[in-house]
């Protein structure tokens, strides 16, 4: 019996805290599929009556020069997404990869900048990343998007391809130099390879 009500009461915690985290989603469901100021006052997340006229409005909307705004958006998105990923990977492996295999100077104190750099709100960069855009003439581009998003893509995916640069076993890196392999050669051909379930994942 005891077990049952601890059973009963765990169940019930949990379906109570579903309900709190999946309200405010329903809520958004809702009003999507609702009319414009309909049923604003209700409590239920369930639409009285479903429309999709918001999504028809959303997906034919252009501005005055006939432009089609959603595909625009989508479009920008796409672009800054794709250049964002890719600028934060090539530059991630290599610094992870440097951050990894060899001892230098300041290599403790580099990690660290770098996750210090993931302590600091976006808000607070906000105005340093516009004057720094706006003196380099990138303000509304998409190049000075990129740069913004890879300055902080980078840190958090260079920490976690460090990660798993260190899980590598050196043996085979130190295989292929008795071959006479260069670093490059080793890190393009062995090392990338080996690690593309990080770099997909990251």
């Amino acid at each position: 019996m005891k077990r049952y009500l601890v059973g009963l009461s765990s169940h019930v915690l949990l379906m109570t805290a579903s309900v709190i985290v999946l309200y405010p989603v329903l809520w958004v469901v809702r009003i999507a599929l609702s009319r414009t100021g309909l049923e604003s006052t209700s409590f239920s997340p369930f639409p009285s009556e479903v429309t999709f006229e918001n999504f028809e409005q959303m997906l034919s909307f252009s501005v005055r020069t006939g432009e089609w705004l959603f595909g625009k958006q989508i479009f920008n998105s796409l672009v800054v997404a794709g250049m964002t990923t890719l600028v934060a990977i090539v530059v991630s492996c290599t610094a992870a990869y440097g951050f990894a295999r060899f001892r230098f100077p300041g290599k403790q104190m580099g990690l660290m900048a770098l996750m210090v750099t993931q302590i600091f709100p976006g808000v607070v960069m906000m105005t340093p990343l516009y004057i720094l855009l706006d003196s380099l003439h990138l303000v509304n581009s998409h190049v000075g998007l990129v740069l913004v998003y890879s300055s902080t893509a980078i840190p958090f995916c260079t920490w976690m391809l460090k990660g798993y640069f260190d899980s590598l076993p050196k043996d085979i890196e130190e295989a292929a130099m008795m071959d006479g392999a260069s670093q490059w050669f080793i890190f393009v051909r062995l090392v990338l390879p080996l690690a593309r379930p990080a770099i997909a994942v990251t």
